[in-house]
């Protein structure tokens, strides 16, 4: 009989039973199944997940269980991934640069929907059966974003004209797609993105079915939610107010905002310098904490002692160092811990669900290996 693995109450509970040395992520599949929830309520059109924020098959699995039937890839790898949870998926390849062996990979997994920016990787995709979607990637100088996607992929609008046009002449099904940039908190991007693509159409004289607009919603940092439903009321809108009632159908990608909240990192200070102002924890940037180094610090972290108690004195801000031997393992500077913080503590950093064990490396031996289901989280983000 296959042996299911135990499900903890919290993390807390579970570090004061074993206290383990290496770093470890709990997972909440409930905080999971609600966010998705909270997506397929809010979003007037398909939600799919963007793979490449957490690919483990507990994510995929129950987000299937969840009612995601749509999965972002960006590799074959992530392709399998998808089958494993899920045999009936629907796939959108929206990494617009492709080898000829991962083309072949995306129509062996029978891929739905294909992006692209230019018309060379157009040209690569002649073997795609005609029935597929192709969506014509544009990219705008919008801000908002924490950082921009514009400055690797998307065509200028007006070469997302002529691509648009090749496409539904050589008969595939026309489609567009943007992406505003990751942690974007600023509706305005994605109604400046939607009536560019309206005036996209409109120079092409090429109707499309669906207008994909990308992932980029934002995940907290600080302890309260974004407000996702008013970019949800604002996407809605402007379609509506660009196209009118016949409008595409919407698709959204979201990553990081789907599975940010479901895992919380714990991980062990290993020694306290220089009276403390100096912590050395048992993971860093080569680790499950490398989105903090791109990111910035999280506005709520917890210490809790061997025991699960959290530590609740006044708090001060600290250099952070990675458990390897390289120098640059180091968090940006001021982490604020509880002044009776101790060797041998644990940090406890939520919402780090998104590329945490996805960009997690084995660099000196050290690294993400460890997942806890739980059923609670404390320190969540609330709407």
């Amino acid at each position: 009989m296959q042996q299911i693995p135990p499900l903890w109450l919290d993390p807390e509970t579970h570090l004061a039973r074993h206290n383990p040395d290496q770093p470890i992520l709990y997972f909440s599949p409930r905080v999971l199944h609600q966010v998705a929830e909270r997506f397929q309520a809010g979003f007037d059109g398909l939600v799919t997940y963007a793979v490449k924020a957490n690919p483990h098959q507990a994510v995929l699995s129950n987000l299937v269980a969840a009612g995601i039937s749509a999965f972002d890839v960006a590799s074959p790898a992530e392709m399998q991934a998808v089958r494993l949870a899920s045999p009936d998926a629907m796939m959108h390849y929206n990494n617009p640069v492709r080898s000829a062996a991962e083309i072949d990979a995306g129509i062996a997994h029978d891929v739905a929907s294909w992006s692209v920016d230019e018309l060379s990787e157009l040209d690569k995709l002649s073997g795609v059966p005609r029935e597929k979607e192709i969506a014509v990637r544009f990219a705008l100088p919008v801000e908002g974003a924490a950082y921009d996607f514009g400055s690797k992929f998307g065509a200028a609008p007006e070469e997302a004209v002529e691509l648009l046009q090749r496409v539904a002449a050589e008969g595939w099904t026309p489609a567009l797609c943007f992406h505003p940039g990751t942690q974007c908190e600023d509706a305005a991007a994605w109604v400046a993105y939607i009536h560019a693509a309206k005036r996209i159409v409109d120079a092409a004289g090429v109707p499309i079915v669906r207008l994909n607009v990308g992932g980029g919603f934002a995940a907290n940092r600080d302890g309260q939610a974004p407000d996702l439903e008013r970019v949800f009321a604002a996407i809605n809108g402007a379609v509506v107010e660009a196209f009118g009632p016949d409008h595409p159908q919407l698709i959204c990608e979201p990553g990081r905002a789907m599975v940010s909240e479901s895992f919380t990192l714990a991980a062990r200070i290993k020694a306290m310098r220089k009276g403390g102002e100096v912590v050395f924890l048992n993971d860093g940037i080569y680790g499950g904490l490398v989105d903090i180094r791109d990111m910035g610090l999280p506005g709520r972290v917890e210490v809790v002692n061997a025991s699960g108690q959290h530590r609740a004195a006044p708090r001060r801000p600290r250099v952070v160092f990675g458990p390897t031997c390289d120098s640059l393992d180091r968090l940006p500077d001021g982490l604020p811990l509880p002044e009776d913080t101790q060797s041998g503590d644990f940090v406890l950093f939520p919402g780090l669900g998104a590329y945490s064990s996805a960009m997690s490396t084995q660099f000196n031996g050290y690294g993400l290996s460890d997942v806890a289901t739980v059923i609670e989280l404390s320190g969540q983000a609330r709407p």
